[in-house]
């Protein structure tokens, strides 16, 4: 994928990030409290931006092979976050089975960096132009 798709990606999901997190402790202000899933809506709202700020810096840091870690953050946020933020608001808790396999992304991107990472980017040699 190209680096520029990822970085809109990335941006969107860092908007996504902020905006449910406003959304949560605004819009859904009572809804969570009646539910006792605020607590979710938050713990859901940290993780999503984490990723969003490793995806980040994936896409600003890292040459070469940085797709793969990428993916396994979308699909943690996807999974982990998305099903966090459903549970929360229909307070349906048997999601809470489905939640692992974004953690399992989220670990599995983390390893992913850990046994191969990205190499960083090198100083470009071109002399400015005036």
């Amino acid at each position: 994928m190209e680096r520029g798709l990822l970085l809109r990606i990335t941006a969107l999901l860092g908007a996504t990030a902020v905006g449910l997190g406003a959304f949560g402790a605004h819009g859904l202000h009572d809804l969570l409290a009646s539910n006792g899933t605020t607590a979710i809506w938050e713990k859901a709202v940290f993780y999503h931006f984490v990723h969003v700020l490793s995806m980040l810096a994936l896409c600003l840091l890292a040459k070469g092979s940085r797709l793969g870690p990428w993916i396994c953050f979308l699909a943690g946020i996807a999974i982990f976050s998305g099903s966090l933020y459903v549970m929360a608001i229909t307070n349906l808790r048997w999601l809470g089975a489905v939640t692992p396999i974004g953690g399992f992304s989220f670990i599995a991107g983390w390893l992913w960096l850990a046994i191969r990472p990205p190499a960083a980017p090198q100083p470009s040699s071109a002399t400015p132009s005036r």
